[in-house]
Order: C-alpha cells, then structure tokens, then sequence
C-alpha cells in the first residue's frame, strides 16, 4: 500500500511539475504601422491576446514598412526571438508607396523578398502564417486607386502560401466580403477603417479573429 501510494504522490507531482513548466506558444506579428497599432489598447493583437490562453503575442510592426524592410530586421525582430509562430502582414506600403513617394516594390522584388523571408523562418523551425493586404479604401465599385496592385500582390502571396505550405489569412478577401455586405453607401473609409488602411475598432476585431483562427 505504501508503495503504490508513492507510486500515485510521484506521478501526481510528475503531472503537475508539466503543466508548470510548459511553455506558452511564442508568436511574432511581424509587419508594419497596422501591426504597430496592433499592440494598442482596443488593437488586433492586444484582442487576440486577451482572448488567447497559451500563447505569448509579440507585436514586432514599424510604420512605413515594406517587405525589403522586414527582410532587413528578421534576424533581430523574428529569428533572435525564437518564436513557435511567424505571422507575416505587409504588402499595403508596397503598393501604396508606388504613388505617394514612387517607392514601392516591383512585383517581381516583392516575390523575391517575401519568398526569403519564408524560407528562412521555415529553415529555422518557424511555422509561418502569411496575410494579404486588405484595403487601400474601402470602395466596393472598384475605383480605389490601388484595387488592381492590391488584387495582385494578394494573389502572389496566395501563390507563395501554396508553395510554402503556409497558412493564408486572406484579409484582402475578407475585408472586400465585409465591405460588399456592409458598405451600401460605397464610402471610402470608416466600414473597417479609419483612413482607408488603419483599422477602426470593427477592422481590429474582424483581423483579430481571422488570425485567431489560423493559430488554432
């Protein structure tokens, strides 16, 4: 008897010593001004995080930032982290920037850049999940300036998840799906954003649980 109730105390403690010890799913949110807004109060990751039990969120966006810029600061902001989760959200200022300062990303770079960024995530044991870019206003007639270079930057991360074997937070569908449904008065802006591109609290909400459920 005294035997198997030690047997019984030491798995106890066993169970108990792994339920202590294990540790959070670490993911970096890696992008930019809409992922640097992500972490402020009412933001997609500061939601996600008071919803997610389990998980360390790290918000890891910079204001203006493309795909050549996150391919710069990966090794700092991703890689030094050692995170289970990458999720990868540029594309707006590669395109946007094409007409307000003419320093976007040709597409061919943007392939180019954000195929490197998967792989070396990837080659160090990093699951990635890649978004779309979702709006550069919200017009449901198709005359935002941008719609076209969107339709396609969109499709060429759509490509690259396929090849990569990534999950897809295909928010460029998913925003135009909302704002057909939401937008009768074809407004520009203030459906889910605040500025054609920022996130209202409608937009952080819908972001926050499209990622969500790609990390569960």
């Amino acid at each position: 008897m005294r035997y198997f109730l030690l047997a019984v105390y030491t798995v106890s403690f066993l169970v108990l010593a792994s339920m202590q010890i294990q540790k959070p799913v670490k993911v970096v949110l890696f992008g930019d001004s809409i992922t640097q807004a992500g972490v402020k109060p009412g933001g997609y990751i500061t939601l996600m995080q008071e919803s997610l039990k389990g998980y360390e969120l790290i918000g890891a966006g910079i204001g203006g930032n493309k795909v050549y810029d996150l391919y710069l600061r990966m090794e700092a902001d991703v890689l030094n982290k050692k995170p289970d989760v990458s999720v990868i959200y540029v594309g707006v200022n590669d395109v946007w920037h094409k007409q307000t300062s003419q320093t976007g990303t040709d597409p061919d770079k943007f392939i180019n850049f954000y195929s490197a960024l998967i792989r070396k995530m990837q080659s160090a044991g990093i699951k990635v999940i890649v978004c779309t870019p979702a709006v550069i206003g919200e017009r449901t007639d198709f005359s935002n300036a941008q719609d076209g270079d969107l339709n396609r930057y969109s499709q060429i991360i759509r490509d690259l998840a396929k090849q990569y074997n990534c999950p897809l937070v295909d928010l460029r569908k998913e925003f135009l799906a909302y704002n057909m449904a939401n937008n009768p008065e074809n407004k520009e802006s203030g459906i889910l954003t605040t500025d054609r591109v920022h996130l209202n609290p409608a937009g952080n909400k819908l972001v926050a649980d499209l990622m969500m459920k790609a990390l569960k």
